[in-house]
């Protein structure tokens, strides 16, 4: 049987990826109590292109906001990989968003919105979250976007 939240994403036309593997010494999720820590998402998409680049040089804010959201959609994977249904999600509680830009880039806020868009997308008010939204130098694999996420999980 499907679940609520695999019901609106088919609604929506979205198929997640398969979780990604880590790429380096780190695990792709843990628990502490009821809360599930997903390690950093890269922009990677499921047919393994990477949206590369740097905000305010090669990459522009609808392409980075598409980057985010390939991030949000690979924390679904991971979380759906953890849970084993999604519909165990009761609450996204935080996310941060790693964005590589210039240092004059000023507009972090506007691509993160491409993940905490999807997460309200698909989960409603359990998508509604706190965030942050970060601009560095570099990502790995020159990722435009790294997302985060800690994520409350009903019993």
């Amino acid at each position: 049987m499907t679940g609520t939240i695999e019901a609106r994403l088919a609604e929506l036309g979205i198929t997640l990826p398969e979780a990604p593997n880590p790429v380096a010494n780190y695990v792709p999720y843990t628990f502490s109590g009821n809360l599930l820590f997903v390690s950093g998402q890269i922009s990677k998409a499921a047919d393994g292109k990477i949206v590369a680049g740097t905000l305010g040089d090669t990459v522009g804010i609808e392409a980075g906001q598409a980057a985010a959201r390939l991030c949000a959609l690979n924390i679904l994977a991971q979380a759906k990989a953890a849970l084993g249904n999604l519909d165990r999600i009761a609450q996204v509680v935080r996310l941060t968003g790693f964005v590589s830009a210039t240092p004059t880039f000023p507009d972090h806020p506007k691509v993160v919105n491409g993940a905490s868009d999807l997460m309200v997308e698909v989960l409603g008010d359990k998508g509604r979250h706190t965030r942050a939204a970060v601009g560095v130098a570099s990502l790995p694999m020159g990722s435009a976007v790294e997302v985060d996420a800690i994520i409350a999980v009903a019993d």
